[in-house]
C-alpha cells in the first residue's frame, strides 16, 4: 500500500503466481479435510512426530516470507474457511515445493480459550527454522498433541 495515497499498489507477475498457488492449495487442502479421513489428510502433512531443522538458510528467508504473505493475503478472499489446518498444510506444501523445511503442530487446548464453556478445542500452526510463520495466535493456550515434518532432515522427537 502506497502511504501517501493509501491505494494498493499493483501486483506483479510473480505475487499473482504465487497468491494463485496459495489460493489453489488452501482449496485443496480444504477440500481434503472435508471429504477425506483425517489420517489421510495427515499423511501429506510430513513425517509423524518428527521435527524439521531450527535454521533456515538466509537465501531462502525471502521465500518463506512470500509464503506467509501469499496465504495470510489469500485466505481472506477464498469464498470457503481457509481455517489454520487449511493454512498451515498449504504452507507446508508450498515451501517443501521450494525445497525449505517445516512442522505442522497440531494442538488441542481443553477449554474454550474465548470462555465459551469446556469442551475440546483445536488448533494448527506451522514453523519454519525457529519462527511461527502461519497460525501463530493464541498459541498460549493450546499444547502441541503431533508434529509433521517435511523437507530437509526431519528429526524424531
Amino acid at each position: 500500500m502506497d502511504t501517501e495515497t493509501g491505494r494498493l499498489e499493483p501486483l506483479s507477475r510473480a505475487d499473482w503466481l504465487i497468491l494463485s498457488e496459495a489460493v489453489a492449495l488452501l482449496g485443496l487442502a480444504r477440500l481434503a479435510v472435508l471429504a477425506l479421513p483425517f489420517r489421510w489428510v495427515m499423511r501429506a502433512g510430513g513425517r509423524h512426530m518428527a521435527e524439521s531443522s531450527k535454521a533456515v538458510a538466509p537465501s531462502d528467508r525471502a521465500q518463506v516470507e512470500r509464503v506467509t504473505w501469499a496465504i495470510d493475503t489469500a485466505r481472506l478472499f477464498t469464498p470457503w474457511d481457509s481455517n489454520c489446518l487449511a493454512q498451515t498444510l498449504s504452507g507446508a506444501r508450498m515451501l517443501q515445493r521450494r525445497g525449505i523445511a517445516s512442522t505442522t503442530y497440531l494442538g488441542v487446548a481443553a477449554a474454550d480459550p474465548r470462555g465459551l464453556g469446556p469442551h475440546l478445542s483445536a488448533h494448527a500452526w506451522l514453523r519454519a527454522g525457529e519462527d511461527i510463520i502461519l497460525g501463530d495466535g493464541r498459541l498460549d493456550d493450546y499444547v502441541s498433541v503431533a508434529s509433521f515434518a517435511t523437507g530437509g532432515q526431519a528429526e524424531a522427537e
